[in-house]
């Protein structure tokens, strides 16, 4: 009875620990292919991000199944209803992690999670035209995953051979980021601040521009001005965040913290793409530094989960 009580409190937002692993998977990948490493990290990477994915998707399910009243609750409630389309994106990327070694299943989870992520993108913009419950402060960065997840689509979708499909996506996610950013910018400046537990979504900030930077690249097929607008504004973000780091660390660990790992995950294999473009050092020293910090911010988020898990301090009934 105590299993499936803590099973009816199971987050959706565990999603984003498989966004986090497959960005690490990704950032290992790129940094391996442009500096021509021995090593091959993804190799191990990619099969255990699969494996936490599935192990996640299939607890869900079971809570689908047993508790539906609490999977009703998450889709009304105005942020935890945002992670639900980190299913999708989780498809998404790990179709990026296997866009070289299985093409074939590649393009299958692409068309899946592409498929998936359009309907939670319309049923979540259709809960909020016609909500009746949202004020300002119930805003924050998590807003950003429904709708800018849409830029990822590019990235595999390309290479598929899909380019208007990749096209339509990545206009909804770019249009939609500028309009939540003025949002969250006016909510943050001349509002309550955000509740602790939901100070590291400040780094999914950094994802929007970052992910559009490499979704750019593939559309267009180069460097240009908007591309740079895209790389700097979301390198600037990412200064401004690392910044705060003493704010950051001195929280209470909760799942939120996985925010940090994916947008992280951005902007590093951002800057590798820099490097490999422009060939000046400077970026490969950034791609390098983020690289390092990603790896140990995601191996310590792994620790702390597993004993918060071991500890059954996760998956509690909100205070």
């Amino acid at each position: 009875m105590k299993q499936t009580s803590r099973l009816a409190y199971f987050p959706i937002s565990f999603f984003a620990v498989v966004m986090g692993l497959a960005g690490l998977c990704i950032a290992w990948e790129f940094a391996e292919t442009i500096f021509t490493l021995p090593i091959r990290v993804e190799g191990a990477l990619i099969p255990f991000t699969a494996l936490v994915f599935l192990l996640l998707l299939t607890l869900y399910l079971m809570k689908l199944v047993r508790h539906p009243a609490a999977v009703v609750q998450e889709l009304n409630h105005p942020v935890k209803l945002n992670f639900f389309p980190a299913v999708s994106i989780s498809l998404i990327l790990l179709s990026v992690t296997l866009l070289e070694s299985l093409p074939s299943i590649s393009h299958g989870l692409w068309v899946l999670g592409t498929g998936l992520h359009l309907l939670f993108t319309l049923y979540v913009m259709n809960v909020w035209i016609h909500h009746d419950k949202f004020e300002i402060h119930h805003i924050n960065p998590a807003w950003f995953i429904p709708v800018v997840g849409n830029v990822l689509v590019p990235i595999a979708g390309t290479t598929h051979g899909h380019l208007e499909i990749s096209w339509f996506f990545f206009s909804i996610g770019i249009v939609f980021w500028l309009v939540l950013f003025t949002i969250i910018i006016y909510r943050v400046l001349f509002h309550h601040p955000l509740p602790d537990k939901l100070m590291p979504t400040f780094f999914i900030l950094i994802a929007p521009p970052a992910v559009g930077f490499i979704s750019y690249l593939k559309l267009s097929g180069g460097m240009d001005n908007f591309a740079h607008v895209l790389y700097y504004s979301g390198l600037f973000l990412t200064l401004l965040l690392l910044t705060q780091a003493p704010r950051f660390t001195r929280l209470q660990f909760s799942l939120t913290w996985w925010a940090y790992s994916f947008p992280m995950a951005a902007i590093t294999i951002a800057t590798l793409q820099m490097y490999q473009i422009t060939a000046v050092m400077g970026f490969a020293v950034i791609a390098w530094v983020l690289l390092a910090l990603l790896t140990l911010v995601v191996t310590y988020l792994l620790y702390r989960t597993l004993r918060a898990v071991g500890g059954n301090r996760i998956c509690l009934p909100e205070e």
